[in-house]
């Protein structure tokens, strides 16, 4: 197995699609190289942000090698969960095959097993495949709740390396780190803003949506952050909350295509049964956007005046 360094900022890649539906590997590509000239620990595509769950599995496997050869020194880390654990197999068997460093697997949706369940889904698949693996816990879309003794009992085994917490709960999360201490393992915030707030807790960086619009200022953070220096953590941390706030107004990833698309980094498009942003949200995203943009050029002019 692969060794990963799972500390720091691991952006959650958009797909971009052309105005037909089409995955555009021009633009994937691209935005592959911007993340990563960024500074970025590395990148996450076909995951939820990536809209996996419109993607076949064919699609899902090229978008992870359109990826993996953009870049050349980050690890990609393949999103390639699903409600099924044979169909989970087959499609992290073939993004490992395909050359992914990690795999990221959301919990199996819709079907809601028990504890027991999660756990032999977890480890039939870590059994199976010599990668490390990330543990996916996102109540709001799986309707599951991963337990922290279950992780703790999943971060045993020497291919599962790591939890993305997404359950907005910081108390669960506390308890994961805890249990898991003395562990080689990593706890990722899955919710950017609670990303500063993690990293306190001894939580190791983010798998972020607004790292694809900030990923310098965002990678910025988690390593002031993890370095101990909280008041510079905190000062970034507040530039960019109502980014955080607003990525999410409606279901990601609709909100971060759009700022995608007013950045100029790739088409809004989305598959559905997605659907634009309203347009009351658009305007108030494009003016913080509009304010980040205007705050760095600020910095540059301050920077270029000391010099």
């Amino acid at each position: 197995m692969t060794n990963i360094d799972l500390t720091g900022v691991f952006p959650a890649m958009t797909t971009p699609f052309t105005p037909d539906g089409r995955i555009d590997h021009d633009i994937l590509a691209t935005n592959a190289r911007r993340l990563e000239t960024a500074g970025v620990s590395g990148l996450v595509p076909a995951g939820s942000t990536g809209e996996s769950a419109t993607l076949t599995h064919d699609e899902h496997i090229e978008v992870i090698e359109t990826v993996i050869d953009a870049v050349d020194d980050v690890p990609v880390i393949a999103g390639s969960g699903s409600n099924s654990t044979r169909e989970a197999l087959n499609l992290s068997e073939r993004a490992a095959d395909a050359g992914a460093d990690a795999l990221l697997l959301i919990s199996p949706y819709y079907n809601i097993p028990e504890q027991t369940g999660l756990r032999n889904h977890y480890q039939t698949i870590a059994d199976a495949i010599d990668t490390p693996q990330i543990v996916y816990n996102v109540p709001g879309r799986t309707g599951t709740n991963i337990e922290p003794e279950t992780v703790a009992a999943l971060a045993s085994h020497e291919n599962i390396i790591g939890y993305k917490a997404a359950s907005g709960d910081v108390g669960q999360i506390s308890s994961v780190i805890e249990q898991t201490r003395s562990e080689s393992f990593s706890v990722l915030s899955g919710d950017d803003i609670l990303t500063l707030p993690l990293c306190g807790l001894g939580g190791n960086g983010v798998i972020s949506v607004g790292a694809n619009i900030e990923p310098a200022q965002t990678t910025a953070m988690v390593g002031a952050a993890v370095s101990g220096d909280y008041e510079r953590a905190r000062t970034l941390h507040y530039n960019l909350a109502p980014l955080f706030d607003h990525l999410f107004i409606e279901t990601n990833p609709i909100p971060v295509k759009a700022a995608m698309q007013y950045r100029e980094y790739g088409p809004g498009t989305l598959r559905s049964p997605l659907t634009e942003l309203a347009d009351e949200h658009r305007m108030k995203l494009e003016s913080i956007l509009d304010e980040l943009d205007a705050d760095r050029e600020m910095t540059l002019a301050g920077q270029s005046e000391v010099i």
